[in-house]
């Protein structure tokens, strides 16, 4: 068994081929079980999560059917860990022979989900976002931020980069981090003047109230929802809803665990209807993306276990 830490992914992924990976699953599809939640509950801080995220396939990156893998995800989500100055989310990713079950690799988990997510919400990109996108605003500045940026910037030609973050010092951080780029990487204060020029707009918090007005959104911006995962959790407002063409990772894991999704539900601001379509039909062409210049659409991604095992059999097949 192969032990793969956080450098060797690096060494080994670039976004334009993982997001073409990622497209491929979800035309193949895989058994993904829905995931497994479980609170972990503390007297003195904010409650914790473990997240089990099963999945099994029939086919290598070749097709090849003898040759399934099975995989799970372990992750742990601590929210006070930023105030340690510690990520907020941990895991492993276990690799196992499809056909065997022999364990094949122990992969770092933390560097796996920042890949695929990014990738997942670039690949909506490529049929949301509009092809002449070029400011993108990030919403938030931890671990996950610059690869979103990253992979925004491989499907679209990026030129401005603003960075916001509750604590502005963070935001500045990243953005001289990401200096110099092929975009030019800026931090602001001013959230509402950065929604309403962003033709791209990414959030990534752990927020539980709205951070992003859909009354900001210009005509013609796409809404890129990755941080909440939880029913309580909420990046955007209904206005958002309300104006957006709204389309999902999973339809499943985002009625369900979504609160940017599955309170607009509740509320009746939305409808399962109203969901466009989620990255299955929009890879497989059974439904249509962006469809005028001057749409405002809105993707609200909650992770798969399909993303987890592509990009762990792309790793383990180049590291």
């Amino acid at each position: 068994m192969r032990v793969i830490p956080a450098a060797d992914i690096a060494d080994v992924l670039t976004f334009p081929e993982l997001i073409e990976t990622l497209r491929s699953a979800f035309r193949q599809g895989v058994v993904t079980p829905v995931r497994h939640h479980h609170s972990i509950q503390f007297p003195d801080q904010a409650e914790a999560t473990l997240l089990l995220m099963p999945s099994w396939n029939d086919f290598d990156q070749q097709g090849h059917s003898e040759r399934g893998y099975v995989g799970v995800k372990i992750v742990t989500v601590f929210p006070d860990n930023a105030s340690r100055g510690k990520a907020a989310v941990a895991g492993v990713y276990l690799l196992f022979s499809g056909k065997s079950g022999e364990p094949l690799a122990v992969i770092d988990g933390s560097a796996l989900t920042v890949w695929r997510t990014a990738a997942a919400s670039a690949l909506a990109a490529s049929y949301l976002a509009r092809p002449d996108a070029k400011r993108l605003l990030m919403v938030g500045a931890g671990a996950l931020a610059p690869y979103l940026i990253e992979a925004h910037a491989a499907v679209r030609p990026i030129e401005e980069v603003l960075i916001w973050n509750r604590r502005p010092e963070k935001a500045e951080r990243l953005a001289e981090r990401l200096r110099p780029r092929r975009y030019r990487p800026h931090f602001t204060e001013d959230l509402e003047g950065a929604v309403r020029g962003a033709d791209i707009v990414s959030c990534a918090t752990l927020s539980n109230h709205p951070i992003v007005k859909g009354e900001w959104l210009k005509p013609g911006a796409h809404l890129d929802l990755v941080g909440g995962f939880r029913p309580e959790m909420r990046e955007t407002d209904d206005d958002a809803i309300r104006r957006a063409r709204v389309f999902v990772d999973t339809r499943e894991g985002a009625m369900k665990e979504a609160g940017d999704i599955a309170q607009p539900l509740e509320s009746g601001i939305l409808t399962a209807d109203d969901i466009t379509a989620d990255l299955f039909e929009l890879t497989r062409g059974e439904k249509a993306g962006r469809r005028f210049y001057d749409q405002i659409t809105l993707f609200k991604s909650v992770g798969t276990a399909l993303e987890d095992l592509a990009a762990a059999i792309l790793v383990f097949s180049r590291a």
